[in-house]
């Protein structure tokens, strides 16, 4: 019998590489991507796909539609790296670059979709749903304007400030405002007619 090689001393660096890059700061895994290190970048890709994806399929509703954005997002994050000055900020760097593919595909009108004005409802405080509320949240999301949904997400999931999401989609600040006052208010209604709806069924069974 043959003895079995060695995987031999290329893979052995790889491996120790990749191992030193996942236990790497992000700055740090940045700075090597910004110096054209595609093993650095996959890296990147590995930690940021998650949060991104569940970002865009808030944004978008639909999984598919979002992960082709996610894709673009990678690969314009890829080819812009070099204009990144600070790799600190590559957080928000990253998340403006999935703001604007989202606007492009919105304004594209692609996907356009029509939702009712809605109803006046009284002045609610801010919008943090508990655990039965997060059930409901996606559908009741579906239900806003494409701005009114941006600006929801980015304020209530991306935890961003007025001002940060007015300077990340160029929306005046006082439209930021509205949206963000206007999208809570309704999903507080929404949510409770769909939670409403579900103990009329509870009881009807």
């Amino acid at each position: 019998m043959g003895q079995r090689k060695s995987a031999g001393p290329e893979r052995s660096i790889v491996n120790r590489a990749s191992a030193a890059l996942g236990e790497a700061a992000e700055a740090v895994v940045v700075a090597l991507a910004i110096g054209a290190d595609r093993g650095a970048f996959s890296e990147l890709v590995w930690r940021r796909q998650s949060w991104l994806r569940n970002l865009l399929r808030r944004l978008c509703r639909d999984p598919a539609l979002a992960d082709d954005l996610a894709q673009q997002v990678f690969l314009k994050a890829w080819r812009s790296l070099p204009q990144l000055k600070s790799p600190a900020a590559f957080g928000g760097w990253l998340r403006r670059l999935a703001i604007n593919t989202w606007l492009a595909e919105a304004r594209a009108g692609a996907r356009a979709e029509l939702t009712h004005e809605s109803e006046e409802v009284p002045a609610a405080t801010a919008f943090v749903p508990d655990a039965a509320e997060q059930l409901d949240l996606d559908r009741a999301l579906a239900q806003l304007t494409p701005t009114e949904r941006l600006c929801v997400v980015l304020a209530y999931s991306e935890g961003m400030s007025h001002g940060e999401i007015s300077a990340a989609t160029a929306l005046p600040l006082g439209t930021v405002k509205s949206h963000v006052r206007r999208g809570a208010q309704r999903l507080r209604v929404l949510l409770g007619a769909y939670q409403s709806h579900e103990k009329e069924h509870a009881h009807a069974g």
